[in-house]
């Protein structure tokens, strides 16, 4: 397994993502998979402290339900 540590800067999240892309393979229950899983939850984490996702706009959300069953909104 390799060194698992904080995720503080852009840098330490830019080579999470790339571990993570090697590990995407790996089986449950071994050493890598837990490492794919301790990773996951640090970039999560990392994510929402930094990139907050916030909530879509009414007409945004109206769009995404509508496009979710098939329709258009025609602007």
């Amino acid at each position: 397994m390799g060194r698992i540590r904080a995720i503080r800067t852009e840098a330490d999240y830019e080579a999470a993502l790339a571990r993570i892309d090697t590990l995407m393979d790996a089986e449950p229950d071994t050493l890598e998979g837990e490492e794919l899983d301790v990773l996951t939850d640090l970039v999560e984490l990392y994510e929402a402290r930094h990139e907050p996702m916030g909530y879509p706009s009414p007409l945004a959300a109206i769009r995404f339900r509508m496009e979710q069953g098939g329709s258009r909104l025609e602007t």
